[in-house]
């Protein structure tokens, strides 16, 4: 079966852009969750020495733009190599 790159790409993207829109609500909604949840996914890393900022709606709008640019990016490249290795 091959991978549509742009459709691929597309849904990587509105799917990053959901789930970053979701991670950045959680974090402005309830951030001391958020940051436990975070402990666990980091390896070890103890988030909680961090310093605490709550991030404005500039930064929000700028993480949110280049994530799902880098989703796009991933989710054609995604499909690229995987149409490669599935035709041989």
């Amino acid at each position: 079966m091959q991978h549509d790159q742009k459709a691929t790409a597309n849904a990587l993207a509105v799917v990053g852009g959901g789930l970053y829109t979701l991670c950045a609500t959680w974090t402005l909604l309830a951030r001391d969750s958020f940051m436990g949840v975070m402990n666990t996914w980091a390896h070890g890393i103890e988030l909680s020495t961090l310093p605490s900022k709550s991030p404005d709606f500039g930064t929000l709008f700028i993480g949110l733009a280049t994530f799902v640019v880098a989703a796009w990016v991933t989710g054609y490249a995604f499909a690229v190599v995987y149409n490669n290795f599935a035709k041989k």
